[in-house]
């Protein structure tokens, strides 16, 4: 078994001395580069760029740079996606992201893990679980999104939140560790003439 088949196993891998992901990692950082180099305007370009990194984007994607991906491989997007400044995704795992999902800046999505033996951590060996965004989901600035984790359909997650578990469709979660606060309810939209 590859050390890519153990980490889609959710198996103990090693990501720090195989040939094969350590140079999926060396592309993907380039590419990552070349994204982050590109200036404002150049919006077609960061598209190119995008659907040659990512496994798959929608439309009407944008990601301001700097953007870090560990593989881009593992990473799925949708339609309408919008990330701030500073977005990091650590995709040894497969990282979902739905429809109309908007990201605050400086926010970390890492399906990577490491085990509690220090042997095994020593020896570089790590985990990897997935993480799935659902569609029209609201993540505040400074999240950070753990191995594992799904947040469900309609979310909001407020700044500064550490997500360790799943938060279920529909909820305001925050927190260290992010907890479901309360549905959110439909209100009257409010109209402006």
């Amino acid at each position: 078994m590859t050390e890519r088949e153990k980490a889609a196993a959710g198996l103990l891998y090693d990501a720090n001395s195989d040939p094969a992901l350590l140079q999926a990692r060396a592309v993907a950082q380039d590419l990552c580069m070349d994204y982050n180099q590109l200036r404002s305007t150049q919006q077609e370009e960061r598209l190119q760029l995008l659907r040659r990194l990512l496994a798959s984007c929608g439309e009407d994607i944008i990601i301001e740079p700097p953007f870090f991906v560990d593989y881009g491989s593992n990473m799925r997007v949708g339609k309408a996606f919008y990330a701030n400044h500073n977005l990091v995704v650590l995709d040894g795992a497969p990282v979902t992201f739905g429809d109309h999902v908007f990201i605050g800046p400086n926010c970390c999505f890492s399906t990577a893990g490491h085990p509690f033996d220090p042997a095994q951590r020593n020896a570089g060996l790590e985990y990897a679980k997935p993480i799935t965004i659902g569609s029209n989901v609201w993540i505040g600035m400074g999240v950070q999104v753990l191995p594992g984790v799904t947040i469900g359909d309609n979310a909001v997650i407020g700044a500064g939140s550490v997500v360790t578990k799943d938060i279920p469709a529909g909820m305001l979660a925050y927190g260290v560790p992010c907890r479901p606060i309360r549905e959110i309810a439909a209100k009257p939209r409010r109209v402006i003439l």
